[in-house]
């Protein structure tokens, strides 16, 4: 299984990105899918996730409002939608999927399927 993840990119505050991450070789359809990033010299911290059916999301407090994740099951792509951006929002952002239920959505270690990254940053 491949996770493939682009979209990152330089941007001024205020501004907008949208990520994409292509799952290849695997059931997307079975899959949890979350977003993590990791600014330099920080610990790698959970974004956003969606269920695998799409039904269910969620987010880490500082990002409500701001980011929407969406996947097309058909395409196997996972998306976050990613507005008004903030300088603190500068790191890399990771796509992840795991097949573990839903309640552990948030924990990093439960995402055995990781991609390779794509660095999103943010000037003030």
């Amino acid at each position: 299984v491949q996770l493939q993840a682009s979209g990152g990119g330089l941007v001024q505050a205020g501004g907008s990105l949208r990520l994409s991450c292509v799952v290849s070789g695997g059931n997307f359809g079975s899959y949890n899918m979350a977003w993590f990033r990791q600014a330099p010299g920080k610990e790698r911290e959970f974004v956003a996730a969606i269920k695998r059916n799409g039904g269910f999301t969620a987010y880490v407090d500082s990002v409500k409002g701001r980011f929407t994740i969406s996947r097309d099951n058909a395409k196997t792509t996972v998306f976050l939608q990613m507005n008004n951006l903030k300088p603190e929002d500068t790191a890399v952002y990771y796509c992840a999927a795991t097949s573990t239920i839903w309640i552990y959505a948030r924990n990093l270690e439960n995402y055995s399927l990781w991609g390779q990254g794509t660095l999103v940053t943010v000037s003030s």
